[in-house]
């Protein structure tokens, strides 16, 4: 009777449910380097009915509270929980302390458990783990104000945790099964099942190293200066890969419960401010430009009065140097012959119409979320003037300052900027690249030189050149630096400025461009004795890591002499004998690439080898284990010889297939030896989808078919 409503009833009673959760997908760096992933997490449980038929409530809370840190009143708390009727709970979660703790403490919390059960010769202790997956950021807060966070329930936060989300955290899958009364699987059951969507995985253009240069050089600062924030930012020019992006006040992912709300602010693509003398490079480059600025040709320093105007405006000494070039205007940054260049021989229009090509008043189109447009909004004369030397109606971010500079250190190219290097789909295996972008041709290739060659002087002309403390030996560097003054309501208040330098290197092949900006230093100092040495300090490291030679950069007034060209290839230090740990952190401080291979603690050998010289974009692998089932390493994007010289130290079969660098890794067992397949392809760093231009050809080659 009623045998539909019944057999549905039951059907229901026979039916279990199983969620099939998704990984999240990892982030990394332009070389690999993982900067978010999900590891395993434990949560601490207790059974409060366990601990008191065992009689183990006062060395439960003694142990936990020793281990956990959490305080002896809410762990007795939990241990002694009963329901409404009197009855001893039977599970009770250890928040927060206990809540998605990693390995390390999971494993001393393991050994207390152990210890009971052998102390008092019992299988059940009450005490006990939900193993649980957790984000984990294994470089802490290297790189924070990008990625963003996850928070302990596995909610993205900020970053690009959270702008990416959707397809960072993939799909759930299912499986709908019928059972018994105790859940075992009936054989002949219908079955549904849902296949689980795991989430994409990120590469970023960001370089672990060269960020690691940026975060120690800012950090220097920030303890010197003690300013309200600081920004870095680099990128490749040519490209607009973002190779590194900071702000002070930071925060730690793993740890953001611990840090104030101001150090989660992306001051580099969300804040606007005042440029000051930065922005003059714009009307530098429009002047040469429409061949307008005369290096030789002269003016009257120290003020000038525009019309319909009461007070003239100033340069920053006051009373000028009297009457001198445009050039050294240009190196001594004067206000006037801005004014003179911009608003008087460029005029309000064409002013207005380069700075909106750089791209100022619009968002750069960065690939992250809550990026600001800034205003570029003069309406009269007086704005129109000081506006040529970036003060008045006019902000902008961080990101678009750098990104004009970059146009001209590129040869002219307004481009897009960018974070997001690749993606790759785990369940397919695609992988789609980030295609450099070009904007627009702001000006031309020569009038980018030559615009180069007079901000070069900037910095290279040791007496009169504002950016002088940018200058690095062996290095040709172009650059301006920057004061603004603030103002709160509708005031300039003279005590609370904005200091910045902005530059790129080497002049003749430029390969990275930064801006550095310090907010309210608590000193009296300007952009080029505050700045420009954090700009100096980050390239100097950064252009040899990159595999750039130094040489005898062609200087002009006042320069020191005496360069000397360096070797452009770091050592590698000798790590064998070391913990594991202790050469981590070795290798972490002297901004290495590394990769640890195999589960043993102490590194029984190294590759390259001590004293070999390492170059730009080379890992060094510490490998603690060798064996008969070695673990083996990630080699994509290796040299051939590299990925040799590993997998002959883990003494593996090797296969190779084309010629170039490591594109794909197969590894398998044949006849109980471990075998590596390598599949190579030219280098190309837009990718693989990109064809590879050909060489140019040499001598020995052009007359060749």
């Amino acid at each position: 009777m009623e045998h539909g409503e019944w057999h549905e009833k039951a059907t229901a009673k026979w039916e279990r449910e199983s969620t099939i959760k998704a990984v999240r997908g990892t982030i990394s760096d332009r070389n690999g380097n993982v900067l978010a992933s999900d590891v395993p997490a434990y949560t601490v449980v207790v059974n409060p009915e366990v601990i008191h038929e065992q009689k183990l409530g006062e060395e439960v809370i003694t142990g936990l509270h020793e281990l956990l840190g959490k305080p002896e009143n809410e762990l007795r708390t939990l241990v002694e929980a009963k329901d409404k009727n009197g009855k001893y709970l039977k599970n009770r979660e250890v928040r927060n302390e206990g809540w998605k703790i990693n390995q390390e403490l999971h494993d001393k919390i393991e050994v207390f458990i152990k210890s009971l059960e052998e102390k008092h010769g019992i299988r059940e202790t009450g005490v006990g783990f939900v193993r649980e997956q957790k984000r984990y950021y294994p470089k802490n807060t290297l790189a924070a104000h990008i990625l963003g966070y996850t928070d302990r329930d596995g909610n993205a936060e900020i970053g690009l945790e959270s702008s990416l989300d959707e397809r960072l955290k993939g799909v759930n899958g299912s499986i709908k099964y019928q059972s018994d009364r105790k859940g075992t699987k009936l054989p002949d059951g219908v079955e549904e099942y849902q296949p689980v969507v795991n989430g994409d995985n990120y590469k970023l253009t960001i370089d672990s190293t060269i960020q690691y240069y940026i975060e120690e050089a800012m950090r220097k600062a920030y303890a010197q200066y003690k300013p309200k924030s600081m920004t870095v930012i680099a990128a490749d020019p040519n490209t607009m890969e973002i190779l590194g992006m900071a702000n002070l006040p930071t925060f730690n992912p793993n740890e953001y419960w611990d840090d104030e709300q101001a150090g989660f602010y992306n001051h580099a693509i969300k804040s606007t401010y005042e440029p000051g003398s930065t922005f003059k490079i714009v009307t530098l480059a429009g002047a040469v430009q429409e061949k307008l600025f005369n290096p030789e040709a002269t003016f009257v320093s120290g003020s000038i009065k525009i019309k319909n105007t009461r007070d003239p405006l100033h340069d920053i000494n006051r009373v000028g140097w009297g009457t001198i070039s445009f050039l050294e205007g240009v190196k001594r940054s004067s206000n006037v012959a801005f004014v003179k260049l911009g608003y008087e021989m460029l005029g309000k229009e064409k002013l207005v119409k380069y700075i909106t090509d750089f791209g100022f008043g619009q968002k750069t189109g960065i690939d992250m979320a809550g990026e600001s447009q800034g205003i570029v909004s003069p309406k009269y004369e007086a704005e129109y003037a000081t506006l040529s030397y970036g003060h008045g109606k006019v902000l902008v971010t961080p990101l678009q300052q750098l990104t004009a500079i970059a146009a001209i250190a590129n040869g002219g190219k307004l481009m897009t900027p960018h974070v997001l290097k690749e993606v790759t789909d785990p369940n397919s295996g695609k992988t789609t690249v980030t295609k450099p972008e070009v904007v627009r041709q702001v000006i031309s290739e020569a009038s980018a030189k030559e615009t180069g060659e007079y901000l070069e002087q900037v910095v290279a002309d040791q007496k009169d050149g504002t950016g002088r403390h940018a200058y690095i030996e062996g290095y040709r560097v172009a650059g301006k630096t920057g004061t603004a003054i603030k103002v709160e309501g509708k005031e300039y208040v003279k005590s609370k400025v904005l200091v910045s330098f902005i530059g790129y290197a080497p002049v003749d092949n430029p390969k990275i461009a930064v801006i550095v900006i310090i907010d309210e230093p608590n000193v009296e100092v300007g952009g080029g004795k505050a700045a420009a040495p954090v700009f100096k300090e980050i390239v100097s490291q950064a252009l040899p890591y990159m595999g750039v030679p130094k040489t005898t950069a062609k200087i002009t007034t006042e320069v020191a002499k005496g360069s000397e060209t360096a070797p452009p290839l770091r050592t590698t230090p000798d790590m064998t004998g070391k913990t594991v740990k202790e050469a981590r952190a070795q290798l972490l401080d002297q901004g290495y690439d590394f990769e640890a291979v195999g589960s043993g603690e102490t590194v029984v050998s190294q590759y390259p080898e001590a004293g070999s010289k390492l170059a730009s974009g080379r890992r060094i692998y510490l490998l603690s284990q060798q064996g008969d089932k070695p673990n083996i390493p990630d080699m994509k994007g290796q040299s051939l010889r590299d990925a040799l010289e590993v997998l002959n130290l883990l003494k593996v079969g090797i296969v190779v297939d084309g010629e170039g660098y490591v594109a794909e890794q197969n590894v398998a067992t044949k006849d109980g030896k471990t075998q590596v397949t390598l599949k190579l392809k030219p280098y190309n760093p837009y990718g693989e989808n990109i064809p590879v231009a050909s060489p140019e050809p040499t001598p020995e080659t052009e007359n060749k078919p």
